[in-house]
């Protein structure tokens, strides 16, 4: 059976415009891939701001993590029998932007560290959703290699995400607001 290729594209049309479920799913990749190379680059950031023990451990840990999901995102590349390249993905390009955007805004201690998490759970999120959607794509083009890895990485995005709601629950949230408190307090007297 022979496959249609795509055709050339029309004027004013884009030249690498997905026509196939696979294409959409290799684009995902190449997305996913450029955020998790930005990530390895922006999480020492966080870490370096971060105050809480908590926090920065598991930044530290989830450090360690991204530069596997790398690894393996270039497995899943290879495993599909596409060169591992990323393409700038500008939903996470926006996140790690408006996480430095806290880190400035906001005074280092348990407030910026709120911030911090709040970063850091858009970007899980964000991977929470995409991994999840890659996975639905391999699934249903039988790629079950890619699968499998897929699943891995997505499991691993939740168990930060779970982790962060943890940390920012155990005394840290309530820390940051004692912190506004003592300084409006300090700046009444």
């Amino acid at each position: 059976m022979e496959t249609k290729k795509a055709q050339s594209p029309k004027k004013g049309e884009k030249k690498d415009i997905a026509t196939s479920l696979r294409d959409f799913f290799v684009d995902g990749l190449k997305d996913i891939y450029w955020a998790e190379n930005a990530l390895v680059q922006t999480l020492p950031k966080m870490f370096d701001h971060s105050t809480d023990q908590k926090l920065k451990t598991a930044i530290k840990d989830h450090l360690a993590q991204t530069k596997e999901h790398v690894k393996r995102l270039e497995q899943v590349f290879e495993s599909i029998g596409e060169k591992a390249e990323g393409k700038k993905c500008m939903a996470m390009d926006g996140i790690i932007k408006e996480g430095e955007g806290i880190i400035e805004e906001t005074q280092e201690g348990p407030v910026r560290d709120a911030g911090i998490i709040a970063s850091a759970q858009k970007v899980e999120h964000y991977e929470i959703a995409t991994y999840g959607t890659l996975a639905a794509f391999a699934k249903t083009l039988n790629e079950r290699t890619a699968l499998d890895l897929l699943l891995r990485t997505l499991g691993e995005e939740k168990k930060s995400d779970t982790l962060l709601s943890y940390i920012a629950d155990t005394n840290l949230n309530s820390q940051a607001v004692d912190g506004r408190l003592r300084s409006k307090d300090l700046n009444a007297v």
